[in-house]
């Protein structure tokens, strides 16, 4: 049962901040990555850190307590700050987290944050002295190898391309499928600033990527990456006591799932990667919403996706409902997946193009769906998002998905008293920072830090 947030108060996105996704080279340590992150959420947001009530702040490669040092960079509060866990989807359970105090009447104010500094090459645990918590998902992968055929390659991209050949053997789809899955999202992440490769790659060149696995190439597949993300959340109250009208996005409805027993039991690889994860809390930010069995997709005008690997982003469109069950391939053929088609999914380039630093990779996400909704995404926006007879526009739909497993999806719309003018988030930035990457400086820091703050943690920080 997806845990959900249909009952409380009406909740909202009212600032947001990204920095660059990049190589991971150890170049930027976490704490200054979350510090320019949370930074520009707060500027864009045109609030200081005293307005913060709670934090939640999301990695999945880091020592205790990093969230506590990266935001004591903002000012030592006594807030509560809890660090948060969940593999792939950390950053969007971290924003899970923080609605649910909003909506639950407890705060007020809650902020979101997430980053990660991650080793170059494919993912592996830390801790070789146990059996990792994934051991039951790899000997399932290897029992469903021996019936479906043998692959090879990393752990990882193996799950995924395994879930994909299942889909192919059921449905008819091939690897040029998963080639034009990524050579758009590799396109669509020219225009995107932040965005760890702007290649623009096109199918052919997909195709004759080195190979990964049997259905996979590298350039399927999401790089390890650096980088972090913040995110907002506010209650109407709030919006209206702060005049963010012109710029507060809510967050309809959120749902989070972890796996059931078909995950192990089915036998099915689509399963073993989160396909039923995927659904359960897609169908559920739907009934939130108020919208019957398979119903509100088709007011759905943009999605950032969960697209590790293309093979996961062809088997979560039937999982999402975007189309029934088989038809992935053929929504692929009609373009119905970017501009000038039915949906725009990952207008941001997606995992694939501009990284995948897994404890900022939700926030991310949320990050770029707010700012389409807000009509700020420049080059990236998705077209006629507004142009319906409901002044609200259509609904924007995130995506996350870590195995091990949870499912984060976030149905997110303008409000209706929504209205654009005067100032907002690009005013206090002094530039649109949903379109446009910048470093923050400490002129920036001064005006959102708290009024309780140490000068010595804050002289460490590299802007």
């Amino acid at each position: 049962m997806a845990s959900q947030q249909s009952k409380g108060r009406r909740t909202f996105i009212v600032g947001a901040g990204c920095t660059a996704f990049i190589k991971p080279r150890g170049l930027r340590t976490t704490e200054d990555m979350g510090l320019e992150a949370a930074t520009k959420a707060l500027l864009d947001a045109g609030i200081t850190y005293d307005d913060v009530q709670t934090a939640f702040v999301g990695y999945c490669y880091g020592d205790s307590t990093s969230g506590q040092r990266a935001l004591y960079n903002l000012g030592l509060t006594g807030i509560p700050i809890t660090n948060v866990n969940n593999n792939c989807s950390t950053g969007s359970t971290a924003l899970y987290q923080a609605n649910t105090w909003v909506k639950s009447g407890v705060v007020e104010c809650a902020l979101a944050l997430g980053f990660e500094r991650m080793a170059r090459g494919s993912l592996g645990t830390n801790w070789q002295d146990r059996v990792p918590p994934m051991a039951p998902f790899h000997f399932t992968m290897n029992n469903i190898e021996e019936k479906q055929g043998k692959n090879h390659g990393p752990t990882s991209p193996r799950m995924f391309a395994n879930g994909a050949q299942e889909y192919f053997d059921k449905y008819g789809a091939n690897i040029e499928h998963l080639a034009k899955i990524a050579s758009k999202n590799h396109k669509h992440s020219v225009n995107n600033p932040y965005s760890q490769f702007r290649d623009g790659w096109s199918v052919e060149q997909v195709m004759q990527a080195p190979q990964i696995c049997e259905q996979l190439t590298k350039y399927m597949c999401s790089p390890t990456s650096d980088g972090a993300a913040c995110c907002i959340v506010a209650s109407e109250d709030f919006v209206h006591k702060h005049k963010l009208e012109n710029q507060a996005i809510e967050i309809v409805a959120q749902a989070l799932t972890t796996d059931q027993a078909g995950t192990f039991n089915s036998g099915s690889a689509m399963e073993l990667v989160g396909y039923s994860m995927s659904k359960e809390a897609a169908d559920s930010v739907f009934a939130q919403a108020g919208f019957g069995p398979g119903e509100g997709r088709d007011q759905v005008g943009v999605i950032e996706l969960h697209d590790c690997f293309a093979a996961n982003e062809l088997i979560t469109y039937p999982a999402l409902g975007l189309c029934a069950p088989g038809e992935a391939h053929k929504l692929v053929e009609r373009g119905d997946n970017t501009y000038g088609g039915k949906y725009v999914v990952n207008p941001s380039g997606g995992l694939e193009a501009k990284g995948h630093p897994l404890g900022a990779t939700g926030l991310g996400m949320h990050f770029y769906i707010a700012n389409q909704l807000r009509d700020w995404a420049g080059p990236m926006q998705a077209p006629g998002l507004f142009d319906t007879a409901d002044k609200r526009g259509k609904y924007g739909l995130v995506h996350n998905i870590g195995l091990g497993g949870a499912v984060v999806v976030s149905l997110l719309r303008r409000p209706e008293f929504y209205k654009p003018g005067g100032p907002d988030g690009r005013t206090r930035l002094g530039y649109n920072h949903a379109a446009e990457c910048r470093p923050v400086t400490r002129v920036d820091v001064d005006k959102v830090r708290s009024k309780q703050y140490s000068e010595f943690i804050l002289q460490q920080a590299k802007l």
